[in-house]
């Protein structure tokens, strides 16, 4: 499924009016998210959906400045908290920027993201944007059918709040979003 998108839905601010008010500073913040759900968990790990090339949506191929088909390193994860699934996080990196600048990329596995994004000096982090989705979009999609095979399934309510920014190293970039679930509303704040 393919999103189909009309005009830009990533805001550079989340509207307060529609935005939960405990959601909001898990939107704005942005520092590593992994370092911040760490400190709110004993348990944190991170489960590896996927690592492969695959397609970006339009709007990630968009803000990636990619031709359409043009085929991508994607990278799936669920942060977990205390056993329970509060992010699912997808990483896009052009295929030209896996030789160069993010040559380690393909080697994560399992392992955070954000610890080596947040260490590197010469990583630059370009501005958070924020959106919702909902069942018109595949990244909803991805979410909920990864939810519904948990143990007790959990429900996903009829929209999905994420973030997702660029970060560059040596002038190439690399996407990240970050989508949260509803366990992330379980964590101290």
């Amino acid at each position: 499924m393919l999103t189909r998108l009309h005009r830009e839905t990533w805001l550079p601010r989340p509207p307060r009016t529609t935005v939960p008010p405990a959601l909001m500073s898990w939107l704005t913040d942005p520092s590593s998210l992994t370092a911040r759900v760490k400190a709110r968990c004993s348990e944190f790990g991170v489960q590896l959906l996927g690592q492969k090339l695959g397609r970006a949506l339009r709007d990630e191929a968009v803000l990636l400045g990619l031709r359409a088909g043009e085929r991508v390193w994607v990278r799936e994860v669920l942060l977990i908290a205390d056993g329970q699934p509060v992010v699912f996080a997808r990483s896009l990196l052009p295929l030209e920027n896996v030789r160069g600048a993010w040559h380690l990329f393909q080697g994560f596995g399992a392992r955070p993201l954000g610890a080596a994004l947040f260490s590197d000096a010469a990583i630059t982090r370009a501005p958070l944007a924020c959106s919702r989705l909902d069942a018109r979009d595949a990244r909803y999609h991805r979410a909920h059918a990864l939810l519904s095979t948990r143990t007790p399934p959990v429900s996903l309510a009829r929209e999905l709040w994420g973030r997702r920014s660029l970060f560059c190293r040596h002038g190439r970039a690399l996407m990240v979003s970050e989508f949260f679930l509803p366990a992330i509303f379980d964590l101290p704040q």
